[in-house]
């Protein structure tokens, strides 16, 4: 298990947050070599299931996701979505939350376990150390774009 959180404090409504994070299509534009489909018809719920493509060629894969939590932010209350991950490579599960931070501003917390299925768990910690470098980065994107 390659377990990574990181954490983002943002001048936006958390509505705002939250939709600029769960609009999955969105996701493609910030992520390498990836776009994203929703494979379900909106809106977004429990049971929606987005599709990420990565990779060119022969060497892409899908990294299938099922949404089982979906509670968006109402009033002071947090968002909090969870995507199981369901593929032949990718697997594991990404938890987002959005909740009320400092001097009302939205603070976004990513959780994510994610395992390759041909790589050892000694290489946990690099995966890890990737995960957050590549969802840090995809994270800042989707937020400052509007």
């Amino acid at each position: 298990m390659a377990v990574f959180q990181l954490q983002r404090t943002v001048p936006l409504p958390l509505d705002e947050a939250w939709r600029r994070l769960t609009t999955w299509s969105r996701h493609g534009e910030v992520v390498p070599l990836t776009r994203v489909t929703v494979r379900t018809p909106p809106p977004t719920g429990v049971g929606t299931r987005v599709v990420a493509r990565t990779g060119f060629g022969p060497l892409a894969f899908d990294d299938p996701m099922d949404v089982t939590v979906w509670q968006p932010p109402r009033d002071d209350s947090p968002g909090v979505c969870r995507l199981e991950k369901r593929g032949r490579v990718v697997m594991g599960w990404a938890e987002i939350e959005v909740r009320r931070g400092p001097e009302s501003r939205a603070l976004v917390t990513w959780r994510e376990d994610i395992r390759l299925r041909f790589l050892p768990p000694v290489c946990d910690t690099l995966l890890a150390r990737a995960g957050r470098g590549v969802f840090g980065r995809a994270v800042n994107g989707l937020l400052r774009r509007g």
